[in-house]
């Protein structure tokens, strides 16, 4: 991450290490951090790698929570109009409609509006007919709507805006570095042992937490806890383009496949529940039944969804704790375990569950408990102060034209880059991402491959999905890095990753798209 002072040394103690490098990690370190806390923060992969990279984007207002789970809905209404504010570069107030179709009757949908407006969520029954005239691709068959006030938002950036404002506010972080085990002394974890690239280290802290989803469960066996989860996966569509601007869901109880997001130039379509074993949440494949369910679903809400082009499928587990029951049955309610209390092991904490809207909440609940071990008096500030990029408007204006693209993804945290001279070239037409940006993302995220660069500037996912853009990315990252030998490992190793996302929806258009970037890169075959 960003500069010499994200790197933790192994001789220093610390008050807390939090594993896990999602949403709810980096929101975890930044709460931490602004508290004064020795703060360090450790993550396998790259930040946002796991489930926090793949959801659908949605912040939620809580209206979908609003009947089955209402103080899980009262904690999104409050969290989305807190990440409104202070984290105004990541969201877009898309706004949200519920809608209902024959077949869902309208008794759910007087039901759904009483139980919004208790938990505090505006929710306003519309016209059916005035909104197929401002949405038209909604499916002309609805017989109610219900507007709500959700948004999109990004999950990269705002991890990324959470990690660097730990880092600035102190916190160390180290990333691409997997904990095999913890230090204990007399029952009580002192830190954990860390490998990474350079061997194993170990690291000190008062308190651990492990923030690290579905694999929370794993981690806390090897200091001798259990935690009953449930691993339930979900897969999503990404389609060619921007089919609305608004969030629509299908005003039910929540089901497969009810959702579609606008995601900058994209739409997500979502998503499945499926329980998994523990050994397969690292299998990030989508199947050819998950993809035909979804748009099997999916037409229901926006017909045109049909007839429309997929970029690609992805899936994520998410981390529920159930004693038993499906992914739908089992509660999305934040979990919070201090395990000295639980289980008599001191120094450890776990917090999962929870959603991306309330990761910033969770963090809160985290940081407060571990000052109270700690003997710390110091209250949240996480609630108040803008994140980095969100400080003020980010749009300047007469502002540079090639910076336009890049302040919507990072707001002023553009200042840092440089659009001087070659900084200006256009490397990704379909995201407008520059070499100005590259850079910057380098420096400050500590890329090492395209994919970590794509998880921080979007690079590649556009319409074209790399096919233009790939090979000049890799020659500048490789370039950057000091290692141009190494480009073509970059290209082949992005390509990949890619294929692995495409094969479940290959035909018409998309069949065509992978097979001309087969032929453009001279890949004979790939891994599937």
């Amino acid at each position: 991450m960003a500069g010499e002072s994200s790197r933790p040394t192994r001789n220093k103690e610390y008050d807390v290490i939090i594993v896990g490098g999602g949403i709810t990690g980096a929101c975890t370190a930044r709460d931490c951090a602004l508290r004064g806390l020795r703060t360090l923060l450790i993550e396998r992969e790259d930040l946002c790698d796991g489930a926090s990279g793949r959801n659908h984007g949605l912040l939620h207002s809580g209206a979908r929570y609003a009947v089955t789970d209402p103080e899980g809905a009262g904690e999104c209404i409050r969290e989305n109009l807190i990440l409104k504010k202070i984290a105004s570069n990541c969201v877009e107030s898309t706004g949200g409609l519920f809608i209902s179709l024959p077949e869902d009757g309208l008794e759910w949908q007087a039901d759904f509006v009483k139980k919004c407006r208790e938990a505090g969520i505006p929710a306003r029954i519309l016209d059916p007919e005035k909104v197929k005239r401002e949405v038209p691709v909604v499916n002309p068959a609805i017989i109610g709507a219900v507007s709500v006030p959700d948004a999109s938002v990004d999950p990269f950036r705002l991890t990324d805006a959470n990690a660097l404002d730990a880092i600035r506010h102190g916190a160390d972080v180290l990333k691409f570095a997997e904990v095999e085990d913890f230090v204990k002394d007399g029952g009580c974890v002192v830190g954990v042992k860390v490998r990474s690239k350079d061997g194993v280290a170990e690291y000190r802290g008062s308190q651990t937490v492990l923030s690290a989803g579905i694999w929370a469960a794993g981690l806390a066996e090897k200091a001798g806890v259990h935690i009953s989860m449930l691993p339930s996966r979900g897969a999503l569509l990404v389609f060619g383009h921007r089919v609305a601007d608004v969030v629509i869901n299908r005003c039910r109880k929540p089901a497969n496949a009810d959702i579609i997001v606008p995601d900058d130039a994209v739409s997500v379509l979502g998503t499945t529940s499926d329980k998994v074993p523990f050994e397969k949440c690292d299998d990030m494949r989508v199947t050819a039944a998950e993809v035909e369910l979804l748009l099997k679903e999916g037409v229901q809400l926006v017909p045109c969804l049909a007839r429309t082009r997929i970029l690609r499928a992805y899936a994520g587990v998410r981390p529920l704790v159930s004693e038993g029951g499906d992914g739908r049955s089992v509660s999305r309610g934040i979990v919070l375990l201090d395990h000295e209390q639980r289980d008599g092991v001191p120094g450890l904490i776990t917090i999962t569950g929870g959603k991306l809207t309330t990761a910033r909440l969770m963090a809160e609940m985290t940081s407060d408990l571990v000052c109270s071990k700690l003997g710390v008096k110091a209250r949240c500030r996480t609630a108040d102060l803008p994140l980095p990029g969100s400080e003020k408007p980010a749009r300047k204006e007469n502002g540079n034209f090639h910076s336009l693209a890049a302040e919507g993804r990072h707001g002023t945290e553009t200042a840092k880059m440089s659009f001087d001279g070659s900084g200006t070239e256009l490397v990704c037409e379909c995201e407008q991402v520059t070499r100005a940006e590259i850079s910057y993302c380098i420096k400050e995220f500590g890329v090492r491959n395209l994919q970590d660069l794509r998880r921080h500037c979007r690079i590649g996912m556009g319409t074209c999905q790399g096919n233009h853009c790939v090979r000049r990315a890799a020659e500048i990252l490789a370039e950057e890095l000091g290692c141009p030998e190494k480009a073509q490992h970059f290209v082949d190793d992005y390509l990949q990753e890619r294929w692995k996302g495409m094969t479940p929806v290959l035909w018409g258009d998309t069949l065509r798209e992978a097979e001309f970037m087969r032929n453009r890169y001279g890949r004979k075959d790939y891994e599937i």
